[in-house]
Order: structure tokens, then C-alpha cells, then sequence
């Protein structure tokens, strides 16, 4: 292994592409982390529209085709990765995903250098050797997981005693997601994109569009709800999940509601979505690794209705930060909106306020980005 001690440690972060999402956003939080502390940031993927932030946050980008999950193409990758670590003086590799981290832990193995993986998701294991393949996420020589939640299910399925699991949760920049900077004309142009009425009550829901968001929970609870004015909107990428789409604004002509959801597509300017909305809603039928959304909407001081499972355990204190309801249950769901939408705005401001010094005291991307170089370190020694 290379000697960090005579230089500043070389990161090398993996994983499918940059595209969307949040491992791809923790990835170049992290990026933005090591090359602040004076180490030198890179990332391997297969590209991405994100390519252009990561670049400027000063990390460098290694082109590989790592979304592939073909056996043969995992073994070329480790091969591929194994070139990169020894040309560019790499000191740990980071993995984030699985296909390319059976890449890395093969180069790792074959440089002996030392490899860190964040398990980022519940990763199903419905046929015979998922939970092997699976495993990868596992063999870190730290192990970071997400949540509580995540911890345990690592301990649980995988065996990985506790001494070698580093439990770091998400995080928000507070800086962007700060209420009192969204100004201008930044909300009354999203209402004018959304075609929202001023004083209709918008409940937001934030993800990319796949079922197991529940996106369709949510359009079912919009139907039952006593408080008729109110507007669903749904704001994520399908992703080329076209179908999907289709699918959701079909269910909400089934249920004549047509006209009060709005399949809205990426949005850029998060921050501003979250302050224009009455409620955010997280409605993820699965349990949610952590779920960056619900932290993302109490930082903007926004009511927040969370599904009782996952790591929305951890984020939302029932009553207090928010409110948890049953998973895939739309009529729980819709009487929690109606009782949160009739209650005064100073009752909702309050919680709101108290659910944003919750995530400033708890949940900050500079905590994430601190604790993973404190895993960085921890490894070199």
C-alpha cells in the first residue's frame, strides 16, 4: 500500500454512474469533504449528467463501465480499477454500490489497499445467492451504514460484528435548505410551473418515481381526504419508468382527481419546492434505508408525514418532528393530512421549527462528510 503518511490520502470512490440520487449526492458531498481536508478525490463510474459537479468540486472522474452487473464484466472492471489504483497512487477505495463494488474489493485485495463500503440500501435477497451477492456491502474493512436501521440489518443478515460498523446518517446542507435564503421569485415560479392556486394546500411528495415510493398511496389517500382543495405533488424522476408515470395519472383518473395531482418531474430547485409546500409526505411502502427526504423537509421547517419503518424511525419523533403513519395504508394516511392541514399555521410553524433544530443539532451533510473522513483515517491507521 502506498505510504499516506508523506502525502495527503488519495480517495477513490465507486459506483454505477452519476446520474440521480442520493448515493450519487452523498458521493460528491464526500468528493467535496476530501478535497477541503487537502486529499485528492476521485470517483470511477460510468459517467453521468453529474460529472460536471463533481469536476468542479475539484475531484477527479474516471470513466468505467460499472453499471454492468455481467459476471465478466465485473472481473474486467477489477482489473480496470486495479490499473487506476496502482497509476494514481490510490490509498482507500470506497464503495457504494454492489456491481462495482465486487470490482473494487477484487483491485483492493489484488493492491492490499484498504477497502470501506457504505451500505446504502435494504437490498432484497428474493432468489437464491442475492444475499451472497449482497454481501459485498458487507466486507468492508469498515463498514458505514446509514442508519440504526441499516446497522442492525447489517449485523443481522451478514453477520458483521458491531466493532467494524461505523453508523453515519445522512445529511442536509443546512446552508442551501435554510428557509430564510429561498427568496425572490424562486416559489411563485415553481406555483406558476405547478399551475397552484394561491391558498390551495400542496402536499409534496419528493423520490423518483417507482412503486415502492408510494406514490400511488398517496394519490389514493388525496381521494378520501375531507379537505378538497388540496393538491398532490409528485416531484422525481421516473427515470425512463414511463409506465409507472402513466400508470399514476390513470389511477388518479380512476379516482377523479386528476385535476389536483401533478406529476412534476426532477426538480432543481429543492429548497424551494419544500417551502412552498403545506405538507411533505414520505410514503415508501419499503422500509427506507434512511430517507433524505423527510431530513431535507424538516430543515425547511415543512410538517412531515413519514411511513413507521426504516430509518424513518430515526428521524421522526411522532408528535414532535412529525408524524409516522402505517405503511400502504390510505386511509391512515388521509386522515393524518386532513388532521395536519386543519390545524392552525403557528401550530404547524412550531413543529416545523422544532423538527429544523432537530436536523441542524443531528442530521447535517458537514457531520456525514466529518465522520467519513474519520473513517478514512481510522483505516490508514
Amino acid at each position: 500500500m502506498n505510504d499516506p503518511a508523506s502525502r495527503y490520502p488519495t480517495v477513490l470512490q465507486v459506483l454505477p454512474a452519476l446520474e440521480t440520487g442520493g448515493v450519487e449526492r452523498g458521493t460528491l458531498e464526500v468528493a467535496s469533504a476530501i478535497h477541503a481536508a487537502g486529499g485528492r478525490a476521485m470517483v470511477a463510474s460510468a459517467g453521468g449528467r453529474l460529472v460536471p459537479n463533481l469536476l468542479r468540486l475539484g475531484a477527479d472522474h474516471v470513466t468505467l463501465p460499472l453499471a454492468s452487473r455481467d459476471p465478466w464484466r465485473i472481473w474486467r472492471n477489477a482489473a480496470l480499477l486495479e490499473e487506476v489504483i496502482r497509476s494514481e497512487k490510490v490509498d482507500i477505495v470506497h464503495a457504494r454500490s454492489r456491481a462495482p463494488a465486487w470490482a473494487a474489493w477484487l483491485a483492493a485485495k489484488r493492491t492490499r489497499v484498504p477497502f470501506v463500503t457504505t451500505y446504502h440500501g435494504t437490498y432484497s435477497e428474493g432468489f437464491p445467492g442475492k444475499r451472497w451477492y449482497n454481501s459485498v456491502m458487507a466486507r468492508g474493512t469498515l463498514v458505514i451504514a446509514i442508519s440504526g436501521f441499516i446497522a442492525e440489518l447489517i449485523q443481522q443478515r451478514h453477520g458483521v460484528p458491531p466493532a467494524r460498523i461505523r453508523m453515519i446518517p445522512r445529511g442536509v446542507d443546512v446552508s442551501q435548505f435554510e428557509p430564510a435564503k429561498v427568496n425572490g421569485d424562486r416559489v411563485p415560479r415553481l406555483a406558476r410551473a405547478w399551475r397552484v392556486e394561491d391558498g390551495q394546500p400542496i402536499i409534496l411528495l419528493p423520490g423518483r418515481l417507482t412503486r415502492w415510493k408510494g406514490q400511488g398511496v398517496l394519490i389514493q389517500a388525496l381521494a378520501r381526504l375531507r379537505n378538497t382543495e388540496a393538491v398532490v405533488v409528485l416531484a422525481g424522476s421516473d427515470q425512463g419508468r414511463h409506465a409507472y408515470a402513466e400508470e399514476l395519472a390513470a389511477l388518479a383518473r380512476r379516482l377523479r382527481v386528476e385535476h389536483r395531482v401533478r406529476i412534476v418531474g426532477n426538480v432543481d430547485d429543492m429548497p424551494a419546492a419544500l417551502k412552498l409546500s403545506d405538507v411533505v409526505v414520505n410514503a415508501s411502502i419499503q422500509p427506507e434505508a434512511f430517507g433524505r427526504v423527510v431530513i431535507e423537509g424538516q430543515a425547511m421547517a415543512r410538517p412531515v408525514i413519514a411511513t413507521d419503518h426504516g430509518g424513518a424511525v430515526e428521524t421522526v419523533a411522532h408528535g414532535v418532528t412529525g408524524w409516522r403513519v402505517r405503511p400502504n395504508d390510505p386511509d391512515e394516511l388521509a386522515g393524518m393530512l386532513d388532521q395536519v392541514l386543519a390545524q392552525p399555521l403557528a401550530t404547524r410553524l412550531e413543529m416545523g421549527e422544532q423538527a429544523r433544530a432537530m436536523v441542524h443539532a443531528r442530521f447535517t451533510t458537514a457531520a456525514m462528510q466529518a465522520a467519513t473522513l474519520d473513517v478514512y483515517r481510522e483505516v490508514l491507521g
